[in-house]
């Protein structure tokens, strides 16, 4: 018996990485991205071996940044994979915008080994990451093991937070005795309920809706994940309401006559007008954040109304709000209408045909977004313009990456093209992950074809992972505003009166970069060559970049406007 007992312990027996492995997939992990070290390689190896599809960039935080870019893609947990110490470090830009962005990731991290008296990339790895805001889990007992990544994806996933989990690659390599496995999360069936508002709030709330003129309601990513679009739309028709989105919602309402796409500093020249009119903003599914506001300068008329699982009377250090309803977006929405249809008081509910008339339907649908004149730039093209006939060439079902930076307000204006298939992630404001995102979206929309849009500042630093990208065989169209220079920072100096020269790069063949990593590449200088240049891109069997020449002479409406606040100051 002592024989046959040993036999089936040691059958039982296995290295730790294994079991991490396999708790991993038990909460349906089918893609990580990552790069490898000492801290992380044999449960990377393990999770490869098992049928895990790995994803190897040239650089950590591009690892998390693709991760990021999957998870608001597929709607799902992102995974990625660094190891310990300053496999980490370069990873605080992309936890930081997760967590601002509140986006479900799991970051499985290596720890130095605990058994070493002495090594060389020891961290304390919890404070750095708490510093991102973002919560850090650590394994060091085997009995935790799968209970701690059952928590960890729960918590992600019910949170919507980034959380990185460290284990010791020493304690990862160790002997495991199989115990009997947890269930799950993955398996418990958990899903948001749907809260209704407090009868006292939503009566408020009406009251409000009753007396207004001229309402705009602006639906947010809150609104898209509750599948709120009919409801709102309803109610907006029924109030004669406009409708508009934050960018990261941007196209929820593009094939409403109303729509006034993006609210906030990217709000086109006749959204601003309508938006300075507004008596009542809805603001539904919503963060309310400064940008969606414009600093609260997009209306400042008009009384906001938040309706949201978290409405937030403050944001960002200024008063966001007036009144607002507690509840789901599609509940609440919903519990509205029923009252109005359902209460004579409500039925009469004033539609203000002078606020949604034919002119505003004609001026929305025809007017350019900005109509400010620049002069002209030799050689250069105005990104207005480009954008303009790229709109015209592209199919409206691609899915589309908007990056930061000056440039990403031009390609924002793209109309006709749905919520489903746009992507932005720029609530820490930093550049340089656009080419990231896109990656992460391709491995999540492998039946769509994925377009960049981005500025030559931002694409060159990570420009490493065009590397990856043909190593993966993704085919990604990648389109790069290029005006030489970084294009905040040239206006911004130029308005101060300091030199740009820092700023400014200088003609640069990015073609040339390109082809070098194996992509195929062309110059664009002008709008005509759109439509061959998309007919090649359609037969070429690898990822393509474009090179677009812009003119730095034409600033954004927002640059304007910051540049133009400076000087008054």
């Amino acid at each position: 018996l002592h024989t046959a007992y040993r036999r089936q312990r040691q059958m039982c027996i296995r290295d730790r990485y294994e079991a991490l492995a396999d708790a991993f997939i038990a909460e349906d992990v089918k893609q990580v991205f990552g790069l490898l070290g000492d801290g992380n390689m044999h449960w990377s190896s393990a999770m490869s071996d098992k049928g895990v599809d790995f994803f190897y960039s040239r650089h950590e935080h591009c690892a998390v940044s693709m991760a990021m870019g999957y998870a608001r893609a597929k709607d799902k947990i992102g995974v990625a994979t660094v190891t310990c110490g300053p496999g980490l470090t370069q990873t605080m830009t992309a936890l930081t915008t997760a967590a601002r962005a509140k986006i479900p990731l799991v970051v499985f991290v290596g720890e130095s080994p605990l058994k070493a008296n002495w090594y060389n990339q020891e961290l304390e790895q919890a404070p750095f990451v708490n510093a991102c805001g973002v919560e850090y889990y650590s394994i060091r007992h085997p009995k935790k093991l799968f209970h701690t990544v059952r928590e960890v994806f729960f918590k992600a996933r019910t949170k919507q937070i980034p959380i990185v989990l460290g284990v010791p690659f020493d304690l990862q390599e160790s002997e495991y005795l199989e115990d009997a496995k947890p269930l799950p999360s993955s398996s418990l069936n958990w899903d948001l309920q749907r809260p209704g508002p407090d009868p006292k709030y939503l009566h408020n709330a009406l009251e409000i809706i009753k007396s207004a003129k001229k309402p705009i309601i602006i639906g947010g990513l809150g609104a898209i994940k509750s599948k709120a679009k009919e409801s709102i739309v309803k109610l907006a028709d029924k109030m004669g309401a406009l409708l508009a989105t934050t960018l990261p919602a941007r196209g929820l309402f593009e094939d409403h006559d109303f729509s006034l796409n993006v609210a906030g500093g990217f709000s086109s020249d006749i959204a601003r007008e309508c938006f300075q009119q507004s008596d009542l903003i809805i603001a539904v599914g919503t963060s309310l954040a400064s940008h969606a506001a414009d600093a609260g300068k997009l209306y400042p008329n008009a009384k906001v109304m938040h309706i949201d699982l978290e409405p937030k009377p403050i944001s960002h250090g200024r008063v966001a709000s007036h009144c607002w309803v507690q509840g789901d977006a599609l509940t609440t929405i919903n519990q509205i209408l029923e009252t109005i249809n359902n209460n004579q008081k409500y039925k009469e509910l004033n539609t203000h045909q002078d606020w949604r008339s034919d002119k505003l339907k004609d001026a929305i649908n025809n007017l350019p977004e900005d109509k400010e004149q620049f002069e002209e730039k030799e050689g250069y093209l105005d990104p207005r313009k480009f954008i303009k006939e790229l709109d015209s060439v592209l199919p409206k079902d691609l899915f589309m990456v908007n990056s930061s930076g000056h440039c990403s307000y031009f390609s924002a204006h793209m109309k006709g093209r749905s919520h489903e298939n746009f992507l932005t992630i720029r609530e820490f404001g930093a550049i340089g992950n656009g080419l990231s995102y896109s990656i992460g979206a391709a491995i999540a929309e492998k039946d769509k074809q994925i377009v960049l849009i981005d500025g030559d500042g931002g694409f060159i630093m990570h420009v490493q992972e065009l590397e990856s990208v043909i190593r993966h065989k993704l085919k990604v169209l990648f389109i790069v505003l290029n005006d030489e220079a970084y294009g905040s920072e040239i206006h911004k100096l130029r308005q101060d009166g300091i030199s740009e020269k820092g700023a400014v790069f200088g003609p640069s063949s990015l073609s040339s970069i390109a082809k070098g990593f194996g992509l195929e590449s062309k110059k664009i200088t002008k709008v005509s060559e759109l439509q061959e240049a998309y007919n090649e891109f359609t037969k070429s069997s690898t990822s393509v970049l474009w090179d677009v020449l812009i003119s730095d002479k034409v600033l954004s409406p927002a640059m304007r406007r910051l540049v133009s606040s400076k000087k008054n100051t």
